[in-house]
């Protein structure tokens, strides 16, 4: 019979210290290739800008010499005098994107809420397609609307606003008498038909950082008793704010780039009233689109140089845009 001596007991060690594991996987020659793809396309996007930039900057230079600082305050457009600038344009077209905001953004947060909330499952596929199918309407076809049947009807509400409100708020004061032509191709008028174009961008944004809310916090806040509303005002609404103020700004830089539709509708002036129901306007995209075809060498470059401060201008609404949704809550939940 043999006998097994017992092994000797192995020496005590400490425990490993909690080391987070690294968890890799091969990479294949397909994932390498899809890889270099993604990366591609995602600097694509900066080149594609800088590109932009960098023409209108060299088209538009000329320009910029001959005038230097006075272009941004010049309210005179006579190229032929080199006395040219976007002092009243840029302003204008601003108002008018003020305009469609004010109209679009309560319309667009309450068709938003009622999609995402309290529209029956069977309903909501199709107003979804219907507001994405707002958006896929052509400028031109928002223009032609605007200009036909909108602004003959709408002559008698600008009047009023002018009669009784004027005195009070005297941006909406009209200082041409009571007559027709005095309230047509107006401010007011291609904020209305541009915020129809915008009301879809506001509203699907809206919505999709709406759906976001944590299921969690929906739930939590019925079990307290509270009501839909209450539900609403308390989770949806909170949890959404970053995501709404950076769709309403992305609207802002949508509705400043409009073109076709406030070139039908508007009256070139190059002086800046303020007063939105007074007829005469202009924007920096209906000037281009208004001077390009008949523009010399010089006209041209001064286009292409206000074409560059309003490339400038929404570039920096979309960059503010971005960073607030990524700082909010809804921008962190969506991106995770």
């Amino acid at each position: 019979m043999t006998s097994t001596t017992p092994a000797p007991p192995e020496p005590y060690r400490e425990p490993d210290q909690d080391r987070p594991r690294r968890i890799s996987s091969p990479v294949s020659r397909g994932d390498r290739v899809f890889r270099a793809g993604l990366t591609a396309a995602g600097l694509s996007v900066f080149l594609i800008m800088g590109l932009i930039a960098f023409f209108l900057l060299l088209r538009g230079g000329e320009a910029l010499k001959v005038t230097g600082w006075s272009f941004l305050t010049e309210q005179r457009w006579n190229t032929g005098a080199h006395q040219f600038g976007i002092a009243s344009v840029l302003p204008n077209g601003a108002l008018i994107a003020l305009v469609a905001l004010l109209i679009s953004v309560p319309v667009a947060l309450g068709t938003a809420v009622f999609i995402s909330e309290y529209a029956p499952v069977r309903l909501r596929a199709a107003l979804i397609s219907l507001i994405d199918l707002m958006a896929a309407i052509p400028s031109i076809v928002y223009g032609l609307w605007g200009l036909v049947f909108l602004q003959p009807r709408i002559v008698g509400l600008s009047r009023w606003l002018s009669n009784h409100l004027g005195d009070w708020v005297p941006f909406l004061k009209v200082r041409r008498g009571d007559i027709t032509v005095s309230y047509t191709s107006s401010t007011f008028i291609a904020g209305v038909v541009v915020s129809l174009m915008i009301i879809p961008i506001v509203t699907s944004l809206s919505r999709e950082v709406f759906s976001q809310a944590p299921q969690g916090e929906r739930e939590g806040a019925y079990a307290l008793g509270s009501t839909r509303w209450g539900m609403v005002r308390t989770v949806v609404l909170p949890f959404g704010r970053g995501g709404v103020i950076g769709a309403v700004m992305l609207g802002f830089g949508r509705a400043m780039g409009e073109t076709i539709a406030v070139a039908l509708i508007i009256s070139p002036a190059f002086v800046f009233k303020g007063h939105l129901l007074e007829n005469g306007a202009n924007s920096i995209s209906a000037l281009i689109a208004l001077r390009y075809s008949e523009s010399d060498e010089l006209s041209l470059s001064a286009l292409m140089a206000a074409g560059l401060v309003l490339f400038a201008l929404t570039l920096l609404v979309n960059l503010a845009a971005g960073v607030i949704i990524n700082r909010s809550r809804s921008g962190a939940a969506t991106s995770d």
